[in-house]
């Protein structure tokens, strides 16, 4: 058996792995690489495999650096069925509906061809097969698949890959990507079953998050502070996921009293409609409290909740100069409508900047949390004179100690784990770490990198 290493390996970004037997071949996730734009050049160089030999592919979840070269791999001849669960088919759908014009726009500024188009994304879609957690489901001879709940965003998954090629027989865990402890909308992440190789991601392996009951204290905090000051607090928040926990936890403050009733915007079409969906899989969720047992029975909606789907209704948030709360997309800020507040608000003393996720390196994002003083938005060089804060309690992945105890699993160690989905820093002191704890062996694979299992 060959597992080789496409995507993901040497960034954050763009997930892709390819497992092949002598009956077939498996993909894992294809998913775009995330940066200064989407129209990057890395984002349109060919794969580095044929999509037609492709046998079948298997997503973990519906964000974007998971999911966002699907349409182009059914563009450039893949024709056989992608399996996901339910939440992550209907999510994927509105985030990469939702990139197919934002690609458009970019690539109309930077003169690049984008990598795929609407009817690429249709195509995409009707070759979906849905499959809940705990079902197995054969791939091709030999080969078949179990999603397990991951508690990383709604429907997310790590998946187990049982291979049976000859005489030889395998047991396969792609990690995708592993949820935090204690996340109040979402069930815990399962146990990781046996294994003789995992594919573990790693993006906050280097280090350990603050306590996740921090996060509301924290949140509370910060709000009221820029709240005293008259000013504006810019929230640039994942529209999956992360808006989603954060409406959750002002609706929490709010029904305490804890943080007064100021005037809170959800100014992104796509984290409204992602919460629309949120409400209709509330199967897949776990509340810390009766869900939908509010005054208002919805744990994200309250009264000073605006949201402004439109261009239009988004504007008219110009023209309210309270104090107040805009929670915007994109989460890296590295365009979305964030990036209007960004320019009218981020030279004022008094604007709150809290970051929630995590930061590529190169993004804008990345550059205001490493306090740089200057930036540049449209062209327009502006001073950073805004308070900027990161709650890392926030963050949709585990840390160090939740990753240890992923691996670890039941007692049962894998004979190799393989650390993807991590900056170079970080995967070197998380291998160190499970080399030093747990005594596994460990591989760091590079792009492109073929590994005989």
């Amino acid at each position: 058996m060959r597992l080789t290493f496409h995507g993901g390996v040497e960034d954050v970004t763009g997930s892709c792995f390819l497992l092949e037997t002598s009956k077939g071949k498996l993909l894992i996730d294809c998913g775009m690489l995330q940066g200064e734009r989407m129209c990057s050049k890395k984002n349109l160089e060919p794969f580095g495999f044929n999509p037609a030999h492709i046998s079948a592919v298997v997503v973990t979840h519906a964000h974007f650096d998971h999911t966002g070269r699907l349409p182009d791999l059914v563009k450039q001849g893949y024709e056989g069925k992608i399996f996901m669960t339910p939440p992550t088919k209907a999510l994927t759908q509105i985030i990469l509906e939702d990139s197919v014009h934002i690609m458009a726009e970019n690539a109309r500024k930077c003169g690049d061809p984008v990598p795929y188009e609407a009817k690429d994304l249709t195509a995409m879609l009707e070759n979906v097969v849905t499959v809940p957690y705990h079902h197995v489901s054969e791939m091709f001879d030999g080969v078949s698949i179990e999603f397990f709940d991951a508690g990383h965003i709604l429907g997310s998954s790590f998946i187990r890959v049982v291979a049976i090629d000859g005489e030889e027989k395998k047991t396969f865990v792609f990690s995708g990507d592993i949820g935090n402890d204690d996340v109040p909308i979402l069930p815990d992440t399962e146990s990781r079953p046996f294994a003789d190789v995992l594919i573990c991601e790693s993006t906050y392996g280097g280090g350990t998050h603050e306590p996740t009951a921090m996060r509301e204290s924290k949140l509370s905090e910060f709000v009221k502070q820029i709240i005293r000051r008259g000013g504006t607090v810019l929230l640039p928040a994942f529209s999956v996921e992360r808006t989603q926990e954060i409406l959750f936890a002002f609706d929490q403050l709010l029904q305490r009293k804890e943080i007064p009733e100021i005037p809170i915007y959800l100014d992104s079409p796509l984290a409204i409609k992602a919460t629309t969906l949120y409400r209709h899989y509330t199967e897949y969720l776990s509340f810390n409290h009766p869900a939908l047992a509010g005054k208002d029975e919805d744990w994200f909606r309250f009264p000073s909740l605006t949201e402004t789907p439109s261009v239009d209704a988004s504007k008219v948030i110009n023209n309210d100069h309270r104090p107040k709360i805009i929670i915007a997309g994109n989460g890296m800020m590295t365009g979305g409508r964030i990036m209007h507040h960004l320019a009218r608000y981020i030279e004022k003393e008094n604007t709150g900047i809290l970051i929630v996720g995590y930061q590529a390196k190169y993004t804008l994002g990345k550059t205001i949390q490493s306090g740089a003083k200057e930036i540049s938005i449209f062209g327009e060089k502006l001073q950073v004179h805004a308070t900027v804060e990161t709650i890392d309690a926030f963050s949709a992945h585990g840390d160090q100690e939740k990753l240890t105890r992923f691996v670890r699993g039941d007692g049962t160690f894998p004979k190799t784990v393989f650390l993807v989905h991590g900056e170079s820093e970080t995967k070197d002191i998380f291998a160190e770490h499970l080399r030093t704890t747990l005594g596994v062996s460990v591989e760091i694979p590079r792009v492109e990198q073929v590994y005989e299992v």
